[in-house]
């Protein structure tokens, strides 16, 4: 035969050679091609494994998971300057940026197992064991932990580990028939694929079947959607007329439902059977309590606006909502269980086992901290906590508005702690006085002649008595008030101001009904609230 080129022959093949044998390979394009495959591989691998975790657990763990104890072990873990950040960036969203970031770093994890083993026996499966110890360590961390729970990991890892080691079986048939990824089809790649194939198609099927199946929040939301609140025996004194000022987006007087902020630990919503769920007063009481759902609910209600805000609300956040609340005072159920003298604080705690510490004072005063079972008119919705959950006026959420409520433990400071107090914030948590510029919104051109500002001012439990506002750090200048419904509540304001065209700097400051006006000095969120002056920047074209 004659050479024509390097690695090229010309002329006929003969005839007793087969035309249907693959090309071979290089074996270091085999070995890098084969690597990729086997990261696929692992990712599909520990998906399979997960999935079979979350579908056990919809049927005999529905309230932990080995993904949301994990994912509650890292909410629990995480720095509260690292929380602060997640929820400053993703708002309400961070529940789902968690999801997100905990399922590419799996992936990430996976396909180094699937790496690792295509290259070491063994290696990819100590990889994948790690994963199942790590769940196994967050499930045994989490308050909801049951022997159903404890072993759904370790099935979760069991199950992984087969798959990648029936996966990699066929990847190592495919290679050592000398073929690569984009050779001519042969049975060794033929039978990966399939494989491969099939075990991502059980893990998409699986996880949108255990997504339906631990959707136990199904049925109760349908016993929600049915349920027929009780008339409230001490109804809320109506609104005052005025107290809505009409002024185009400024906040609403009562935030509806599904724009009222959500901030939690809870990675999935609890869904909480009213049929079985039960309150139970114990601690430093004369006698302990038990109060179910039917009972709660033939209590006198009493109802009433208050507004709630997150200790992590930053300064013109948006973190704070008002809303009509119906529930029994706790002040009437704590009577009854009867605390004992040395108690001031309660722990209340919530079905995913978070948990609050509030002053007893709080609870036991004249306020209206309720037991509360009803949210704007309607049930509370499920990510607010249904059933039942606690609202406390004129207290930062994180010692006080516990969802999911399941226990009032009537304890000490001294003795007990809430979720959040070890982790850097203060035991007590009062909210401070501050005020927000909800328009005109900051940096949006404006034209000159006559602006209009606007927006909320709240000073739960004590009222707000004036609002001012500021151009360029010159003189204040006091705002039109509307009445607010009650001093447990926000009130809006309003100014218009004359503006030429330029940039100007507008600052906002309430003053509570004391006289005390709100801090100027900024500080950030932890330990105690933020505080500051809400500033906006206005660009006034001519």
């Amino acid at each position: 035969m004659d050479t024509n080129e390097p690695g090229r022959v010309s002329g006929k093949l003969p005839a007793d050679v087969p035309t249907d044998v693959p090309t071979e390979v290089p074996a270091g394009n085999r070995l890098h091609a084969s690597g990729r495959w086997a990261a696929a591989a692992g990712v599909v691998a520990v998906a399979a494994g997960v999935v079979a975790g979350e579908l056990a657990a919809a049927l005999v763990s529905p309230a932990l998971s080995p993904m949301t104890g994990v994912g509650g072990a890292v909410i629990d873990a995480v720095p509260p300057a690292v929380k602060d950040w997640a929820v400053s960036v993703f708002g309400t969203a961070d529940k789902l940026a968690l999801l997100v970031g905990m399922g590419l770093a799996m992936a990430g994890l996976a396909a180094l197992a699937g790496l690792l083993e295509w290259r070491r026996r063994f290696a990819g499966f100590a990889v994948i064991a790690v994963f199942g110890a790590a769940g196994l360590a967050a499930v045994l961390g989490r308050a909801q932990a049951t022997g159903n729970a404890v072993v759904l990991p370790l099935l979760a890892a069991g199950i992984g580990i087969l798959a990648l080691r029936w996966l990699m079986s066929r990847l190592r048939e495919w290679s050592t028939a000398g073929q690569a990824p984009e050779t001519q089809p042969g049975p060794g790649r033929r039978r990966f694929l399939q494989a491969l194939g099939g075990s991502a198609v059980f893990a998409a099927v699986g996880g949108a079947l255990a997504v339906a199946l631990r959707g136990a929040a199904a049925g109760v939301s349908e016993f929600r959607s049915k349920l027929a609140l009780p008339a409230a025996v001490s109804p809320a004194p109506p609104v005052p007329a005025g107290a809505g000022l009409g002024l185009d987006g400024i906040s609403p007087l009562v935030t509806p439902n599904r724009d009222f902020y959500r901030i939690d630990t809870a990675l999935t919503v609890p869904a909480v059977d009213p049929d079985s769920w039960v309150l139970r007063v114990t601690g430093m009481v004369e006698r302990d309590i038990e109060l179910d759902f039917a009972t709660l609910l033939s209590k006198p209600m009493t109802e009433r606006h208050v507004t709630i805000a997150c200790v992590s609300n930053e300064v013109g956040g948006d973190l704070i909502g008002n809303a009509l609340w119906l529930g029994w005072p706790v002040r009437e159920l704590l009577a009854l269980a009867g605390p004992q003298n040395g108690a001031d604080m309660v722990l209340s705690r919530s079905k995913d086992g978070w948990t609050a510490g509030t002053p007893l004072e709080a609870l036991t005063d004249t306020r209206d901290a309720l037991i509360a079972v009803g949210m704007n008119g309607e049930p509370l919705p499920l990510e607010h906590g249904f059933p039942v959950r606690l609202v406390v006026p004129g207290l930062y959420g994180y010692v006080s508005a516990t969802k999911w409520l399941t226990e009032l433990k009537v304890t000490r400071f001294a003795d007990d702690v809430g979720y959040w107090t070890p982790r850097g914030w203060s035991e007590r948590g009062p909210i401070k006085t501050s005020s927000r510029i909800d328009v005109p919104r900051s940096g949006r051109p404006m034209r000159a002649g006559t602006v209009a500002f606007g927006g909320v001012a709240w000073a739960q439990h004590t009222g707000i008595g004036t609002v001012e506002l500021r151009v360029n750090r010159g003189a204040w200048q006091t705002a039109e008030l509307a009445p607010g419904i009650s001093r447990d509540t926000w009130y809006q304001w309003q100014l218009s101001l004359p503006l030429t065209p330029g940039q100007y700097e507008v600052q906002v400051r309430a003053t509570d009904l004391n006289g005390v006006p709100q801090i100027e000095k900024a500080s950030r969120v932890a330990p105690d609230g933020a505080t500051g002056f809400h500033t906006i920047r206005v660009d006034v074209t001519p």
